[in-house]
């Protein structure tokens, strides 16, 4: 497929931008991780200070996209991945750290009016590539997130349970036919 001279600028120019934000995604994960190792070297690693950490991370990147207008939904995913990155670096709890952050972004979201449950979604996203790569119980995670951001939506109201639900619903299906990929399959008798 050929394209002229407009198409290949604008071409160029996707490509540019979503290489961009790659890199501004990285950059948030990184600068959250970080927040989040000084931060519990500072309190201490105590269940109650990554809870109120996760917390108030989360806050501050809703007001930070307040204030820019836009990018809560793409910047969540970085957000949690970032958060729990920190906790596995100061060998916190992972899994429950993985449902009070995604519970803590959708109920941020429903406070600012945000779609909650692509914020729901995009958490839950970030804590499953996280403990991928930290390389814990991604299953387990998967389910405390998922049971997080379901609670939170149920403080919100039925309309914002089904809807997260329904964003949801391959989530946790999708890590277990990768869990079960990965287990050595037993043998017939």
């Amino acid at each position: 497929m050929e394209i002229g001279k407009a198409g290949t600028a604008v071409k160029e120019g996707i490509v540019s931008s979503l290489k961009g934000i790659n890199e501004i995604e990285a950059e948030i994960v990184s600068l959250v991780r970080n927040t989040v190792v000084e931060a519990l070297r500072v309190t201490g690693s105590a269940a109650s200070e990554v809870t109120n950490i996760a917390k108030d991370v989360i806050k501050g990147a809703i007001q930070a996209t307040e204030e820019v207008g836009t990018g809560l939904i793409l910047s969540t995913k970085s957000v949690a991945k970032g958060v729990l990155m920190g906790v596995g670096d100061v060998g916190g709890d992972l899994v429950s750290t993985a449902g009070s952050t995604v519970k803590s972004a959708v109920k941020g979201a429903a406070d600012i009016g945000a779609d909650v449950a692509m914020v729901a979604r995009r958490a839950v996203d970030g804590v499953i590539e996280a403990m991928r790569e930290i390389g814990g119980n991604v299953e387990e995670v998967a389910k405390t997130a998922v049971t997080g951001a379901i609670d939170a939506a149920a403080a919100i109201g039925n309309t914002a349970v089904k809807a997260v639900k329904d964003m949801l619903i391959g989530v946790v299906e999708g890590v277990k036919e990768v869990a079960a990929g990965a287990l050595p399959k037993a043998k017939a008798a």
